[in-house]
């Protein structure tokens, strides 16, 4: 289309060009003279390069103003001004140019270049409503759109189309604009092919983006590096390492054009990393002949992703000495990311003077990742000094700093800055309500929390994870009821695992089990596949009811949703089966985990103490040490309440003094009550109340004085028990002393020095003071019965109380019992001849069918006398337990009268063996075949036929102080009828009637 002449005098003078002869060397050009209009085929590229020029130059404002200068411009032109405003990343006034071309009366036609251009502006703005109107135009305009119109055209739509939550749409349109678009294309070149692939890795669709990208290699179509670099992403998020790599072999041979091309480089390297193959991430950075800024970044990013933090140090400081590399600032988050992760604050301190050094200006969200470096290297002062000094400080800066006080557990100076950032002008958004709620939960406060949900809802804040936020908040807060309130109102169905886990957790806090495994069920139920958080959570509750069964089911979920390698799951699988009693078990699941830190060890070391396993815990310190893991203090807490517990109190010692001494730990609160109770335990009462003494402020806490009292009770040091009484009653307003008095109580009743036992019960009602009210489980058929001290509730409480009544009147003629006897008589009802108060009574179970007899003792706290009273109680019991009364308490009624099938007894409760012989029924040995496997049959006890494996015996049989108890039980073990090995299908047999017995006689 030509372009019409214009007056010379309607243009600006510059563009007033002079007439040259160049024959005529010596011809002068007069300012004043004007010269004739040239041809419009000359003056048209003259204009076009003038707006070219401007537009390169960043100046497209300016050549629009040119551009309303003329009358009737060009469509060259008018393409012209459009594209500059696309180069100049203006999309929005390129398409804003188009409508008023549109609407204006010049008359321009359009050309496909036009439509394509403005289209590609629509595809940069996301306008498909734009879009669409300018579809129509062409429609009407264009009677044959060329190819660059279809491709301009499928690239518009699939860009505005290309968000994940579009797909729902797509899918049950009618109308699929994209593929529409695609299908109508006549001729479609290797550009459409490329548009489609990357549409469907936009749209998260890998497998039909890998599907159409062999439909192309299989049409002949020669794929370009555009073709690779949009496929890649689709084979790594898809896992397909074979493919992957088949695909860059496939590109190797496509020739030098493709293999050196950076963007395919770079895409290559970020694919094998997202794989999780850095190695061959690396081999394709090496073999790059150049490297430019974004191919170092895709390394050095993908050695950070992959936890690969030394190399990818390593790397940025190899790039930071070649004179060609640029860095820039993805670079630099890259390396602060390696550094915050490594947790080492040199490096930090070093990196953060390197940045300083090479830029001259920080840019925010550099100072961001620094404060956040920091922060995870527990230096938050530091983290704080360079927010403060930060000249320009967006809504992230406030929320890195607030979210680096909470997690730094300085609650209270995070939510002055919440105030402060408020008072600056910024608003609070979502990150800053998780912030808070964190805050609240660490500080458990409910103010502080309800105060947050209330201005969630006034300001209508919505985020991803909110619920789960709440749900926590309010269960650490003591609010459980609340939390279920917000559980419970959630839509079942959106429920991601971050809400079902918090709602697990807080009923497993709250010591709500049944709730726990009800809740974990319904997320079974709902297709919501549990994640590691989620059986870190739920084992704990194994504990409360002692069900090992529980516990092994829930193992075998972990084992196969493949996570019993993950260190949280293992931790917890080590913690349960420990305090389940199965300390091998746990032993097992702690040798074959193949990465351990410093919680799975002090763990594992918590378990070796609570089983009197000292020496082994003692060991697995010593080697924790050797493996390059440091212990924390929380360690130390473990190691020396395992030295306490065994009576190691000279290794417990030694290992004190170093905490400050080598590992620079300060010792706290708990650590001072270890070594209390270590000194004590031993009979070294003074040396134990020096040392408090010599603590100074630090020692008056109430935990280290209870631990004291305890000792001289335990070691009859009456008049030093009154002198720790009397300072404990000094801290009464720090914290609940009931426990203490009771203690003290206990002293003067061992002494017999009644009239003070009233003093101290005659305070405690004065005061109010009520001890908390003992409670244990027992397990039958999969039902959870819970018994409480002077519980009257439940439904044969008459009957369990006539026969404790009975045992309590047997025992306190016995000799044996009377020690036990002194202490638990009167102390809480007066009326009553007999306590009931520490729930430390044997509770035997008689389950018939397909179970068994199982002797079980729940103790409220550690009481030496208890396993004394143990045999002479199980003695009375068999003489005085009536069969069918017994039955009619621990079995549920039935039309059927149950049958006793026979009593399943270990060593320590060969007492039992009468009692079977009384019923007329068998006894048998309990013991796991798996305990048997690989062990060494070399220990040999006195009444025992044949040398058994020393793994299947507690730890305490090899303390000398249990010598006599376990010689006494071992000489009656052989008593026992046979034994029953890993099943119960013995006692089935006997029954029925029907089937022989099988393990008769001794192994």
């Amino acid at each position: 289309m030509a372009m019409a002449s214009t007056s010379s005098s309607s243009l600006p003078i510059p563009l007033s060009t002079p007439s040259h002869d160049p024959s005529n060397k010596t011809q002068k050009t007069s300012l004043f003279r004007i010269s004739p209009p040239p041809s419009p085929s000359l003056k048209t590229p003259s204009i076009r390069s003038r707006l070219s020029k401007l537009c390169q130059e960043g100046q497209p404002h300016t050549a629009r103003q040119l551009f309303d200068t003329f009358p009737r411009p060009t469509t060259v032109i008018c393409n012209t001004i459009i594209i500059g405003f696309i180069c100049n990343r203006l999309p929005l006034e390129a398409i804003l140019f188009y409508s008023k071309l549109k609407s204006s009366s010049l008359g321009t036609k359009f050309d496909s270049y036009t439509y394509s251009s403005t289209l590609k502006a629509c595809a940069e703005t996301r306008s498909l409503k734009i879009g669409k109107a300018i579809h129509c135009h062409l429609i009407r305009c264009l009677s044959n759109p060329s190819r660059i119109v279809y491709n301009s055209l499928l690239n518009m739509y699939s860009s505005c189309l290309s968000n994940v939550g579009c797909l729902s749409y797509l899918d049950c349109s009618k109308y699929d604009l994209v593929h529409k678009v695609f299908d109508t294309m006549r001729k479609r070149d290797v550009v459409a092919w490329n548009t489609m692939v990357s549409w469907y890795v936009k749209t998260e669709r890998y497998v039909e983006a890998i599907r159409l990208f062999r439909v192309v290699m299989k049409m002949g179509i020669k794929p370009s590096p555009v073709s690779f670099v949009n496929v890649f992403p689709a084979f790594s998020s898809v896992g397909d390492f074979k493919n992957a790599d088949v695909l860059y072999g496939m590109l190797v041979k496509m020739g030098s054009e493709y293999v050196n091309d950076l963007f395919v480089v770079s895409s290559v390297i970020f694919m094998f990393a997202e794989l999780g193959h850095i190695d061959f991430a690396r081999k394709v950075f090496d073999h790059c002949l150049e490297k430019n800024t974004e191919i170092w970044n895709t390394m050095i990013g993908g050695y950070v992703q992959n936890n690969f933090l030394i190399e990818g140090i390593d790397l940025f400081l190899k790039a930071v000495e070649t004179e060609q590399t640029v860095l820039d600032d993805v670079t630099f988050l890259s390396v602060l990311t390696a550094v915050s992760q490594l947790q080492c604050l040199d490096l930090a301190q070093q990196l953060h003077a390197f940045v300083i050094k090479n830029l001259a200006v920080l840019p925010v969200m550099i100072t961001n990742a620094i404060i956040v470096m920091y922060s995870r290297c527990n230096s938050v002062h530091t983290s704080f000094e360079v927010f403060e000094k930060m000249v320009e400080r967006d809504v992230v800066s406030w929320n890195t700093m607030i979210s680096a006080f909470v997690q730094n557990g300085m609650d209270d100076e995070g939510l002055m800055l919440v105030y402060e950032m408020q008072k600056q002008g910024f608003a609070i958004d979502s990150v800053t309500v998780t912030a808070l709620l964190s805050a609240a939960s660490n500080l458990r406060s409910q103010e502080i929390g309800k105060q947050t949900y209330a201005y969630l809802l006034r300001h209508g804040i919505q985020f991803e994870g909110m619920d789960g936020y709440l749900i926590d908040m309010y269960a650490k807060c003591g609010l459980v009821r609340l939390s279920q309130r917000i559980f419970e109102r959630s839509n079942v169905n959106n429920r991601d695992q971050a809400t079902w886990n918090a709602m697990i957790a807080g009923y497993t806090q709250h010591g709500l089990v049944e709730e726990a495994f009800i809740t974990f069920r319904q997320m079974l139920e709902k297709n919501v596949m549990p994640n590691a958080v989620t059986l870190a959570t739920i084992l704990p509750a194994c504990n409360p009811v002692g069900n090992i069964d529980l516990g092994k089911q829930l193992h075998g979920v972990s084992i196969r949703l493949l996570l019993d390698k993950n260190i949280f799951v293992s931790t917890s699988l080590v913690d349960m089966y420990s305090k389940s009693g199965s300390i091998n078990y746990a032993e097992s699941v702690f040798t074959k985990l193949p990465d351990k830190n410093s919680v799975t060890y002090t763990t594992m070391i918590l378990a070796y103490g609570q089983h009197g396993m000292g020496e082994r815990a003692l060991s697995l310190f010593h080697s924790m040490k050797k493996s390059g893991i440091e212990p924390d203090a929380i360690t130390f807490i473990a190691v020396l309440s395992a030295c306490s517990h065994s009576g190691l109190v000279d290794e417990g010692l030694q290992i004190f003094e170093s905490m400050e001494k080598d590992f620079k730990i300060q010792p706290s609160t708990p650590h001072y009550c270890c070594v209390t109770d270590m000194l004590g335990r031993v009979g070294r009462v003074v040396e134990a109340y020096e040392f408090v003494k010599q603590l100074g402020e630090a020692g008056n806490v109430l935990e280290i004085w209870g631990s004291l009292l305890g000792a001289c009770r335990i070691h009859e040091y009456v008049e030093l028990g009154e002198v720790v009484a009397k300072k404990l009653l000094e801290m009464e307003k720090t914290g609940n002393i009931t426990g203490y008095h009771v203690l003290l109580s206990n002293i003067y009743a061992e002494e017999g020095n009644w009239v003070n036992v009233d003093k101290v019960r005659r305070e405690m009602r004065e005061k109010g003071l009520q001890k908390e009210v003992g409670s244990s489980w027992i397990d039958i058929g999969g039902s959870v019965t819970c018994f409480r001290s002077k519980d009257q509730d439940h439904r044969h409480s008459d009957k369990i109380y006539e026969m404790l009544a009975g045992l309590a009147m047997e025992m306190k003629k016995s000799d044996r019992s009377l020690d036990f006897w002194n202490q638990s008589i009167n102390l809480f009802d007066k009326n009553r001849s007999v306590s009931y108060a520490h729930g430390q009574w044997c509770h035997i179970q008689i389950v018939t069918g397909r179970s068994f007899l199982q002797l079980w003792v729940s103790k409220l706290k550690r009481n030496g006398n208890c396993v004394g009273l143990l045999v002479p109680a199980v003695e009375i019991a068999k003489r005085m337990v009536d069969r069918d009364d017994t039955l009619s308490i621990t079995s549920e009624p039935s039309s059927e009268s149950p049958q006793l099938a026979g009593f399943v007894v270990g060593m320590f409760y060969t007492t039992m063996i009468d009692m079977a012989n009384e019923f007329g029924v068998p006894s048998y040995k309990s013991v796991d075949a798996t305990k048997f496997k690989d062990s060494d049959a070399a220990l040999r006890l006195p009444g025992i036929i044949n040398t058994i494996p020393s793994n299947v015996l507690p730890s305490v049989v090899f303390n000398k102080y249990w010598h006599p108890i376990y010689f006494g039980n071992a000489r009656r073990y052989k008593e026992a009828s046979g034994i029953v090995v890993k099943t119960l299908m013995e006692l089935e047999a006997f029954s029925d009637g029907k089937t022989p017995p099988l393990y008769h006689g001794m192994a």
